[in-house]
Formats: structure tokens, C-alpha cells, sequence
């Protein structure tokens, strides 16, 4: 015979956290993400409404149109956004999208540096920390019944 004295019962669900530590983080990773697409939404905007807005240097090996970088961020910033809010529920598969976005918003954001190379290197290393923060490590734990 089980009591409940405290009057709570905690659902475990599928995936936890080995620590509180990584649990923390993740949800660290998931305000970042939700920030960060973003910035990069209004990024993408003003580099597609105004090309005189970044300063450019001349013949750097990634030379792209200033208003297709603004398009490739403002698309990848979108979904960054998206992924970011459906960390929040705790889906697994926000967890890899997000992995996946952030390389991806790493390698624009190293592509982007001649535009802008103080955020660039900032946004590189706030990609690596979120890649860290979701794959973080886990156990699988059943279901209380």
C-alpha cells in the first residue's frame, strides 16, 4: 500500500536529465534558441530591405548577395525560432533539430563574418554552447505507474 503524504506525484516521462545540471542547460539552449532566431529574423530583414546597412570586405573568399544572406537568415532563423519554442514541450526531436540548426546557424554565421564579425564569432560560440547543452548526456528511465 503506497501513500502519497505530500499530495503530489511526479510523472516521470521518457527522457531525464542525469543531473539537474543538464536539465538547466537545456532549457538555457531553448531561451538562446528562441532569442537567437529572432535576431536573426530581424538580421535577415534588415540585410533584405537595405544592402547599404553592413559594411562589406572586399574580395573575401565566401562573396554571396548581401539580400541572399538576408534570406538564408531570415528562412534559418525562422526555423531556429520554431525549434527553440518546441524545446519548451520537451520533444526529442526538437532536441536533434535543434542540434542540427545551430551547425547549420554556425556555418552561416562563419560565412556571415566579413558582414559582421563581432556577432558572428558571438552567435558561433552560443551555436556551440546550445550544441553542447542538447546533447548533453540523458538516461532513459520507464514511465512511473
Amino acid at each position: 500500500m503506497a501513500s502519497n503524504v505530500g499530495g503530489t506525484h511526479q510523472q516521470r516521462t521518457g527522457w531525464e536529465a542525469q543531473s539537474v545540471w543538464a536539465t538547466g542547460w537545456t532549457g538555457a539552449a531553448a531561451v538562446l534558441m528562441t532569442f537567437g532566431g529572432i535576431m536573426a529574423i530581424f538580421q535577415g530583414i534588415a540585410a533584405i530591405a537595405k544592402d547599404d546597412v553592413f559594411v562589406t570586405t572586399p574580395n573575401f573568399t565566401y562573396a554571396f548577395s548581401l539580400t541572399g544572406w538576408g534570406w538564408i537568415h531570415l528562412i534559418v532563423g525562422a526555423l531556429i525560432l520554431a525549434a527553440g519554442l518546441a524545446l519548451f514541450t520537451g520533444a526529442a526531436w526538437a532536441r536533434a533539430t535543434g542540434v542540427a540548426l545551430a551547425g547549420l546557424s554556425m556555418i552561416a554565421n562563419f560565412v556571415w563574418l566579413p558582414y559582421a564579425p563581432v556577432w558572428s564569432i558571438v552567435l558561433i560560440v552560443i551555436d556551440g554552447f546550445i550544441i553542447w547543452a542538447l546533447c548533453s548526456p540523458r538516461r532513459e528511465t520507464a514511465p512511473r505507474t
